[in-house]
Order: structure tokens, then sequence, then C-alpha cells
């Protein structure tokens, strides 16, 4: 059974009343484990005639499913072909009721490891800039690894303090998330290192921060944009006073009604949800919008088809960019963004070197079968699959691929490239992101 500490059993107690020892009980349940379908490279439904293990589906998403947990799901090739995303299902929420439209612009202000922005990233289809922002710099790695592996194009990867971004976005963004720093008490259960943490840091320590990153938020959203702030914890002090905290702030502000699911617990603040309650960990989230909405001006461009060893890859309002030897999809900003800490600008096509272009993992990631003309398909249970996912050397002499370089699937979906002589392909898939 987990200890929990006494002040935050007494707190409970309060706040809860008939439903704390329910909430208690919850504690001797397993974690459920979530997946959530990247829409851009596949629909939900073509997702679910392919996908080899049982799931039942999280009634708050349109994309995310419960799983067996003692299901290989991390193992198999369609996790590393980008087409879905592990993450816990109460966490789904935030991002799923942020209405991002195509050719927004849209800011993820705590966004490594990247689950709340790959959602984002599908919502705006390409279209459009999506600024993910975290201020640690080693998060940000994993960052873009995950927005790289949904084939992510239309991406600013960042590193800064909030109101460093203020200095260069003012009244920007149609859209912004903030899954705020927390105490983390709705993850009790699932992450139990949180409540030795917890002794040290409470909410009292996290509320300060939480205002003053929504205090920037508002500052960086534009008039009649809409705001998602959510935490993983039950404290009113880091719920319900940061919301009457930034309402305060700007007068203009209001908070919109979130679409309700059995088990879900609403105020005029925003949404809570307990494990007691729902198959998932505690969340809080509240959706705010900034004065009157103002209709979009974006226009869908019809679709691109792109040939990869031209590397005339495009995207509506984006360009070209070399930087040092490597070159870049950059979307067009407009800005100066010099002395803001960007990590990655746009999709990293690949390196120039010497005499020949050597194209990224992530370019291959980005790609179709259709938008190549040298492809070498497997099915996901061909043991070349793996072999090559963990960088070895494979032979598809009985494929007679062309010579040269080579995209690699698995059942029509981009892994990576290689390169084929005589049928045998030498890999090129990124060391970082080899099989495990």
């Amino acid at each position: 059974m987990i200890e929990l500490l006494e002040n935050y059993k007494q707190d409970m107690k309060e706040y809860l009343k008939d439903e704390y020892e329910a909430y208690i009980e919850s504690f001797e349940h397993d974690s459920y484990a979530g997946l959530r379908v990247n829409t851009n490279k596949i629909s939900v439904e073509e997702f679910l005639e392919i996908f080899p293990f049982d799931l039942e589906p999280i009634p708050w998403t349109s994309d995310g499913f419960y799983y067996n947990s003692e299901d290989p799901v991390t193992k198999h090739p369609y996790y590393y072909a980008g087409l879905y995303y592990i993450q816990e299902p109460s966490a789904m929420l935030p991002a799923q009721v942020l209405p991002v439209e195509e050719g927004e612009w849209v800011l993820d202000t705590c966004a490594a490891p990247g689950g709340k922005s790959t959602k984002l990233a599908t919502k705006l289809k390409n279209t459009g800039v999506l600024v993910s922002n975290d201020i640690s710099a080693s998060r940000c790695q994993a960052l873009i690894k995950n927005l790289e592996r949904f084939g992510t194009k239309n991406m600013i990867v960042t590193s800064c303090d909030i109101d460093k971004l203020v200095e260069y976005f003012p009244n920007t963004f149609d859209k912004i998330l903030i899954d705020a720093p927390c105490s983390g008490q709705g993850m009790f259960r699932k992450e139990k290192h949180l409540i030795k943490a917890y002794a040290e840091h409470d909410d009292s320590y996290y509320a300060p921060i939480q205002k003053g990153i929504i205090e920037n938020a508002l500052k960086l959203l534009k008039n009649g944009g809409k705001l998602v702030y959510s935490t993983c914890t039950f404290s009113v002090k880091e719920d319900e006073e940061v919301i009457q905290y930034a309402l305060s702030l700007c007068p203009e502000l209001r908070v919109l009604p979130i679409e309700q699911c059995t088990g879900f617990v609403s105020n005029e603040y925003g949404t809570k949800l307990f494990p007691h309650r729902i198959k998932g960990e505690g969340h809080f989230v509240s959706l705010l919008q900034k004065g009157d909405a103002e209709e979009s001006s974006y226009k869908k461009s019809k679709e691109e088809k792109f040939d990869y060893e031209a590397i005339h890859l495009k995207m509506k309002d984006a360009h070209q960019e070399s930087i040092k030897d490597n070159l870049y999809l950059v979307p067009n900003l407009n800005i100066d963004t010099k002395g803001l800490r960007i990590l990655r600008s746009g999709l990293l096509l690949g390196e120039q070197k010497k005499n020949r272009f050597e194209p990224s993992g992530a370019l291959g990631l980005a790609l179709t079968m259709k938008e190549c003309n040298n492809c070498i398909n497997l099915k996901a249970e061909d043991t070349r699959v793996i072999k090559y996912l963990k960088g070895e050397t494979i032979d598809t002499k009985d494929l007679k691929p062309k010579d040269g370089l080579a995209l690699i699937c698995v059942d029509g979906f981009p892994l990576g490239f290689a390169k084929v002589s005589k049928g045998v392909c030498k890999n090129k898939y990124p060391k970082g992101w080899i099989y495990r």
C-alpha cells in the first residue's frame, strides 16, 4: 500500500469528503496504459484494422486507446514508424480540448517530452506554426525526437523561460497550451517518487510559478485566442486559484465549457479527473478565451507531391534554409529571432557531405511511399524489419530494389533510409533511434 503524507491525506479528506475512501482504494489498482494514434500518418479506422493488440477507446479523446500494459507495444515496428505515441490516458485531455485549426500559430509552453505537442501537430496537419518550448534543453532532445517520429515539418523547438518568448511573440498565438509544472498529486499512484518530492515542494511552492507562466501566456495570446491550462494535481492553489488569478489580470478572459464525460468533476474554473472516478490518473483542465474570436484567413492548399532525391520538399508558408552543413525546411516566421534559443527550426532534411547529400532520418519519417521513387516495403512480421531498426545490414535481393538510396518501409509506412547495392541495404537508420 502506498504511504501518503499525513498532511496530504488530511487535505484530501476535507476536499473529497464522502469520496475519500474510494480515492484511497484507487491506489490498489494498477495505472492504465494508453496510446494515441498519429492521424497525420494513418486514420484511426485504418490503424484499428492493422494494429495487432487489443484496444479499448478512451472516452474523452478522438484518437486515444487503452492497451494491455503487458503487450509489447513499444517494441512493434509501427511504434518506430511513428503511428502512435504512448501517453497516460488523462494526459490526453488538455490537447484534445484545445480547438486548434489548420494554419494557426500554436504554442506548447512546457512541451517536453512531447505528448501534447505531437497531438497539436496532428491537429495542425503540418500547416501554420507549432512552437514547442521547454526550459530544459536536455528534455528538449526527447521532444525533438518525438516530433520527428510523428513526421512534423512545421515545428520550432525553443528552450527558454516563457518571459523570453514574450519579447519575440507578443499577442501572436492563436492557441496556447500550458501543462504547468506542479506538485503531481494526481500522479502519486503511477509515479510513487512524486510523494517524496511533494514533501520537499508542495502546492505552495508551485503556485507562484504557475501564476507567472499563465500571466506571460496571456501576453503571448492574441485577441480572440484560446488557452488551455492544465496540471496533474488536485490542489485548489495550483488549479482554481491560478485561473482566478488569470481572470483578475485580463478582464476580457473567460472560462469556456469542456465537453463532459462520465466521472468528470467540473466547476466554474475547469474540470478535474480523479483516479477513483475514471480509468486514468488525476488531472485538472481549464479552457479559456481572451476576447472575441477572429475569423481565420487560412486557406488549405492543394496536396503537394515530392521528389526526395531533389529534396524539393514543399510546405505552405515555409522555405529551405542551410545552417552550417545542414538543410532544413523552416516555417516562415517573419520575426527576427536573433538571441532566442532555438534548438530545432523546422524539419531537418539532411546534411551536405562533400559531393553528396545525406538525407536525415527525420526526412524519412516525414515522407510517404508515394513521394519516393525507390522504396523497399516489408511486412511487420518480416525479421528484416527489426534487423533494420537495430542498425544492421539487410538483404533484399528477393524484392529486386534499384541501387542507390531507398526508403525502408513497414506495411507502407516509412522507417528510414538505406543505401542499396545489388539488393544489399547498408543501414542509414539514426544511431540514436536504435531499436531496444
